[in-house]
């Protein structure tokens, strides 16, 4: 009987804990994407993840969308540079904190050819690594992964990118959270 008893008192506490657990709405939660389009892995320091983002910014008709912790790679910065300059619309969010840190960073280099750079500051680590390219066309891509847009991440560290090619619509909700973060974000002043 004593067992029995404790039994009901541990439902009757789980039920009540599980009614006062937070439901979340299914307009709180992410939606779920349908495959489409191609994936391509690539891993530092074995696979050309730098050659691999520049070929997809080269392949840039619109627009291009960065979202960087850190961004030293000359490779990278003149890629950007030269997709600008062919009238393609480059917009690139970096952390504040990490711009501040190194020296090396391309921010400088970026808006001095012209490219609008914000800071992010409202975080304590803007860590986003995200390039989207063409959110509004069919050829749509998403670059995503741990790989941070330098030198040593390509050469001295395990990274990994993923490239999402021809998905536009994972490319507009990537899109929609660059838009987010930028509203809260800083111009870039040379210091």
């Amino acid at each position: 009987m004593m067992r029995r008893a404790s039994l009901a008192v541990a439902s009757t506490f789980l039920l009540a804990l599980l009614a006062a657990w937070p439901a979340r709405s299914a307009d709180t939660m992410a939606p779920v994407l349908a495959s489409q389009g191609t994936l391509q892995a690539l891993f530092a320091p074995w696979d050309d993840v730098e050659g691999a983002i520049a070929d997809v910014i080269d392949g840039a008709r619109r627009q291009v969308l960065v979202q960087a912790y850190l961004l030293t790679s000359k490779k990278i910065a003149s890629t950007l540079i030269t997709a600008h300059r062919r009238g393609v619309d480059v917009r690139i969010l970096v952390d504040a904190d990490q711009l501040a840190k190194v020296p090396s960073s391309a921010a400088a280099q970026l808006a001095a050819a012209g490219i609008a750079v914000w800071l992010e500051t409202n975080y304590q680590n803007a860590h986003n690594k995200v390039i989207v390219v063409d959110a509004d066309l069919p050829n749509a891509t998403v670059i995503t992964g741990s790989f941070n847009f330098t030198w040593t991440a390509q050469h001295r560290n395990a990274e990994n990118i993923l490239i999402a090619r021809s998905n536009p619509v994972l490319a507009a909700r990537y899109a929609k959270n660059w838009e987010r973060h930028s509203v809260d974000a800083t111009p870039y002043k040379k210091q």
